[in-house]
Formats: structure tokens, C-alpha cells, sequence
């Protein structure tokens, strides 16, 4: 990987801290094709649980007051057990199938949102919570039903972000733990996870304010523009 190469990675890595930091969730929204697409589908995928997991402790941190851990906890155990069944076929697949794979979660995703929006409630939040786990294990991201699993929980933004990254960490830890036993995470993948540590903590810092800046209903809007990007996403992949 080049300087110009790198640099692009990184400004895309901070942004997608930014979003994730300030919505909750998203940092999976340009950072695994973005990864993907420099380093393979394989290595992509795991360096962005890596850098994911890292920001996540950051966000754990900044919204340590808001920290809803007894709404989030079986959500979170149900992501773990979810990734942890995703990360061990992707570790298993081979690269053309991972491939396929992150596009068929896409189409999903965005077939699946449109149905949860209105029919989905909190009762059926733990199943979103196990297949948006296990989606992201194989794929590199849930898309909107990790988000539309903690929006159910019907917390305020700053409680949603905490339980947002309490979940995301849970689930990011769990894959990273997988990929790194694979040995998925190579030389130049550590080399940007180490570039990227600054990142994390101004991108988290630049998210939080964002968030404790805005109302409910702009932060609600920020929410969905976020469950948009990931249809967005799609289109420029089918195009």
C-alpha cells in the first residue's frame, strides 16, 4: 500500500469513527468496502473488527455515564454467539464466497430494514441482535439490524449511542479474537490499526460532541440517514 493509498484509507477510517462515535453505529458503512477493496474481502473484513473493536472501547469510555447495561446484555450476548458462528465460516470460506457473500448482506439488509420498520417491535429484537451478529461475523456488517435491535430498546440518543457500543465492542471483540487466531490480520493490516489509534480517539471525541449537540429528533434523522447509507451502499455496488 502506497502513501496516497494509505492516507485515503485513513481519512475513510476516521470518518467512519466519526459516524459510528455520533449515531452510534455505521463505522462498517465505508470502512469494510473500503478495507476490502485494498486488501481482499478477507483481510478487509478483519482489520475493520479490529479498528472497530479499538474505536468501540473509545465510545464505551466517552458515554460511560449512559451505559445501559442491563437493557443491552442480552442483545450483546446474542451478537457474540452470532459473530462468533459468522467469523468461523468466513475464516473457513473461501475468498470468492466472503465476496458474494458482503453484496447478498447488503440486498438482505435493505430488504430486511423495510420490513422491521413496521412490523418488527421489541419482542424480536434478540432475533435481530443473533443474525445481525452472525452477518457481521461473515460479511464485516450487520447493516440496519443491529441498529433497528437497539432502537427498539426505545432509549434516548445518548443511551442508544452507549448501548450501541457496548453491543458493537461485544461483537467486534469476539471476531477480532477469530480472525487474529487465523491469523487473518497481517503485517500491513497491523500497520494501519496502528496508524489509525490517534483516530480513534479524536473521531469518538468529534462524534460525542456531535451527539450531545443535537436534538432527539435531528439525532433520529442522523439514525436513519445512517440506515440509508447502507442502501446507498448497495446501489453503488450493483452499479
Amino acid at each position: 500500500m502506497d502513501i496516497l493509498t494509505a492516507l485515503v484509507v485513513l481519512a475513510v477510517v476516521y470518518v467512519s469513527f466519526v459516524i459510528s462515535a455520533s449515531a452510534g453505529l455505521g463505522g462498517s458503512l465505508l470502512m469494510v468496502p473500503t478495507l476490502a477493496l485494498f486488501l481482499g474481502s478477507k483481510q478487509g473484513v478483519a482489520l475493520a473488527a479490529l479498528l472497530l473493536a479499538g474505536n468501540n472501547v473509545m465510545k464505551i469510555i466517552a458515554y460511560r455515564r449512559t451505559l445501559p447495561f442491563r437493557a443491552a446484555a442480552l442483545i450483546a450476548v446474542l451478537v457474540v454467539i452470532g459473530a462468533a458462528v459468522g467469523s468461523i465460516l468466513l475464516v473457513n470460506a473461501p475468498e470468492f464466497v466472503v465476496t458474494i457473500a458482503v453484496v447478498a448482506m447488503f440486498v438482505g439488509s435493505v430488504v430486511a430494514e423495510r420490513l422491521e420498520i413496521h412490523r418488527m417491535r421489541t419482542g424480536f429484537a434478540p432475533v435481530l441482535a443473533f443474525v445481525s451478529g452472525a452477518s457481521s461475523g461473515f460479511s464485516g456488517t450487520s447493516g440496519p439490524l443491529k441498529g433497528v435491535a437497539i432502537r427498539n430498546l426505545d432509549l434516548d440518543r445518548r443511551h442508544f449511542v452507549g448501548a450501541a457500543s457496548l453491543v458493537s465492542f461485544a461483537g467486534d471483540a469476539t471476531k477480532t479474537a477469530i480472525f487474529a487466531d487465523a491469523d487473518l490480520l497481517g503485517r500491513s493490516s497491523l500497520l494501519v490499526a496502528l496508524a489509525a489509534a490517534p483516530l480513534m480517539a479524536i473521531g469518538t471525541w468529534t462524534g460525542s460532541t456531535i451527539n450531545g449537540r443535537v436534538g432527539e429528533r435531528t439525532f433520529a434523522m442522523l439514525f436513519w440517514t445512517v440506515m440509508a447509507g447502507y442502501t446507498v451502499r448497495l446501489l453503488i455496488l450493483l452499479f
